[in-house]
């Protein structure tokens, strides 16, 4: 009850802070809460809303299953090898810094407009976190227990699915959390500079013609549904960090 009051009063001060800011800069710069509010029902009624919500979501949904699989392959690779994770980590922890947009022409070459760069570009902004907390999971599991599989001559698969995934799968949902954020954010990147479908081509189209309204709308509800889903995942990541200690 705590936990939801507190929660309360942070949205009431964000909004107070919003109106506030609204006052003082006004609508050519900031459309109020209600205002806002208001262009984002208008927007969820659209028929022709919803296609770029589609557009979005799919390249995000392929974006998060290329970084979680492959996140999880290659996390478990080096957390196992611990020679090649010492030497990899701070590789990883260089490139997670690296300011992803340095990248792009990158992938527009690679990838050409469309789909595939999207979901390149979401790809390559959560795998990361991925890897790294799948690889700091596996590196905290008991060397008992893989010694012990080591004894029962267990498969790769059977190393993987019986052991390693249900002890790290903590820190797995962690890396998911995160990795979700981010995919996210590299997708909308996406979509604002080479694609003509999708909310962040909306948001993107919407500054170019100087439409705060539908800008600061499109951006409430995105920033709503990601909140939403991070708060999901964030109730989970708890009840798995109790259960394991």
């Amino acid at each position: 009850m705590h936990g939801k009051t507190d929660t309360l009063l942070v949205i009431v001060a964000l909004v107070a802070l919003w109106q506030v800011l609204h006052w003082i800069v006004g609508s050519v710069a900031l459309t109020s809460p209600a205002d806002t509010l208001a262009r984002a029902v208008e927007l969820l009624g659209s028929a022709t809303f919803w296609p770029h919500v589609a557009e979005t979501g799919v390249a995000l949904l392929y974006s998060l299953l290329l970084a979680v699989l492959g996140g999880l392959t290659i996390g478990i690779a080096l957390g196992i090898n611990r020679l090649a994770g010492e030497v990899a980590e701070p590789i990883l922890v260089s490139l997670y810094s690296l300011p992803k947009i340095t990248l792009y022409p990158v992938i527009l070459l690679a990838f050409g407009l469309g789909l595939s760069a999207k979901v390149a570009f979401g790809t390559i902004h959560g795998i990361i976190p991925v890897i790294i907390f799948t690889m700091n999971a596996v590196r905290t599991i008991p060397p008992v227990m893989l010694r012990s599989a080591r004894v029962m001559r267990l498969s790769p698969p059977q190393l993987v699915s019986t052991i390693i995934l249900p002890a790290a799968l903590p820190e797995l949902v962690s890396g998911l959390r995160v990795g979700f954020s981010l995919t996210l954010l590299g997708v909308l990147i996406g979509e604002m500079f080479a694609s003509q479908r999708g909310l962040g081509y909306l948001v993107m189209n919407a500054i170019g013609g100087h439409d705060v309204r539908t800008m600061m709308a499109v951006v409430l509800i995105l920033a709503t549904t990601a909140v939403l889903i991070s708060a999901g995942l964030l109730h989970i990541d708890r009840r798995m960090h109790r259960r394991a200690s």
